[in-house]
């Protein structure tokens, strides 16, 4: 039986699935997909229907690529599960992106469950608290701009492609124009790609002049330094 979260939020292509087996009286959990919203109520799905004869609970999360802050969650219920059991629980495997929140959120990377960070250890809990309210911050700027990222990439190779298409540039030398159009104009990089993607279309709208500037200044730039 696999547990799924809810449907992803717009412009991500994978929900979380969480596989797992019985090995004896030990359960073996993978989730495969994305630690975002829902994953903590899907996790808590699949924990319900273990057999009472559980004795210990081992997720694996090499199959998790991407998460958000929604994991810290999806750790609580894993956490909240172990101590209501009285079992021993683990969460090994974190790779990627996922292994980098967990360093910015001052978890350990190894087992975020069962072992505390040395800092955790020696430090009065005030400013270990004061340190992870910092860390969460610089976390969920992070993730936000990943998330940004992630939503503008469409617009942005539009524009790449219709500046290749009509300027005869190369890949690099339109993501450079876009880029120095964004800094002349003071404008951000997505705006100025659908400003520019906007107004290709018969019927769209003309690029606000001082993006339009923006773009004819760093065009004659290109043109200049790639004769």
């Amino acid at each position: 039986m696999s547990s799924a979260a809810p449907p992803p939020l717009p412009g991500r292509q994978n929900t979380l699935v969480i596989g797992g087996r019985m090995d004896a009286d030990r359960a073996l959990l993978a989730p495969r997909g994305e630690l975002v919203h829902g994953c903590a109520e899907a996790l808590a799905e699949k924990l319900a229907h273990l057999p009472a004869t559980t004795s210990r609970v081992d997720v694996d999360m090499s199959g998790v690529h991407f998460m958000d802050t929604a994991a810290l969650q999806f750790l609580d219920v894993l956490r909240d599960f172990g101590r209501r059991r009285a079992l021993p629980v683990t969460a090994t495997r974190w790779n990627g992106q996922p292994r980098r929140v967990l360093e910015l959120a001052g978890l350990n990377t190894d087992d975020p469950l069962n072992s505390p960070t040395s800092a955790e250890t020696s430090r009065p809990t005030s400013a270990v608290a004061q340190e992870r309210a910092e860390q969460l911050h610089v976390l969920r700027e992070e993730i936000e701009q990943l998330r940004h990222a992630i939503a503008s990439r469409p617009v942005i190779d539009q524009a790449r492609g219709i500046l290749m298409a009509t300027h005869g540039c190369t890949s690099d030398e339109a993501w450079h124009v876009l880029r120095e159009a964004s800094q002349r104009s003071n404008t951000k990089l997505r705006e100025v790609a659908a400003a520019l993607t906007a107004g290709a279309t018969p019927t769209g709208p003309r690029p606000p002049d001082h993006i339009r500037q923006a773009l004819s200044r760093a065009l004659t730039h290109r043109h200049s330094t790639h004769p």
